[in-house]
């Protein structure tokens, strides 16, 4: 029954694409793996796509309902990459502390958004978002200085409060590296400059 008239035709055809694309997706997923290693470069690359964004969106004039979308987006997303993954405020007992005595267990930040499902978030935003400027019926008339001032106090409402949850609760979202022991410190060389 399955074998028989047009289904079995239809087959065949469709098998070469979906090769195609499984070995697409391979080859995306190999250099997206090698890419993890190096944040800087991957930083970079998207500052240049963002820059071809906002040159796009200058020339046509245009796009402003879909440029105000990708940054609400992309402020949930920074919300998101800021926040711890277990709220204090919901669980006190498991929240990332800062130590503010000896006897005291840092607990480290593990944010809800890791830093490489930020960017590539981020990054896969952009893209749509240029894409959407090529099509006519996302450009929607719109009177852009509302929509960007609406935006800048949305984020200045949005960050006051995120800073505040840090203050807090006394934990700093960003991390500059692994740690490394240097052994113990003189009171002469603690009192100095950092230059590590």
């Amino acid at each position: 029954m399955e074998g028989s008239g047009s289904g079995g035709g239809a087959a065949p055809s469709s098998a070469p694409v979906k090769q195609y694309l499984q070995e697409f997706s391979k080859l995306f997923q190999y250099y997206l793996d090698k890419s993890t290693p190096h944040s800087a470069y991957r930083w970079i690359g998207t500052l240049v796509m963002a820059s071809i964004y906002v040159l796009r969106i200058v020339y046509v004039q245009g796009f402003y309902v879909v440029s105000y979308g990708l940054g609400i987006y992309l402020l949930n997303l920074l919300i998101g990459f800021l926040s711890p993954l277990v709220d204090p405020e919901l669980d006190p007992s498991n929240s990332p502390l800062l130590p503010t005595k000896g006897s005291d267990e840092f607990k480290p930040f593990i944010r809800r958004l890791p830093e490489f499902k930020f960017w590539y978030s981020f990054t896969k935003a952009l893209c749509i978002a240029f894409v959407m400027t090529f099509f006519s019926p996302f450009d929607v008339p719109v009177f852009w200085p509302i929509l960007l001032c609406y935006w800048f106090v949305l984020f200045v409402l949005t960050m006051r409060r995120q800073v505040a949850h840090m203050i807090k609760y006394k934990y700093i979202p960003f991390n500059l590296g692994k740690q490394k022991y240097t052994g113990k410190k003189s009171s002469a060389g603690s009192s100095g400059s950092r230059a590590d």
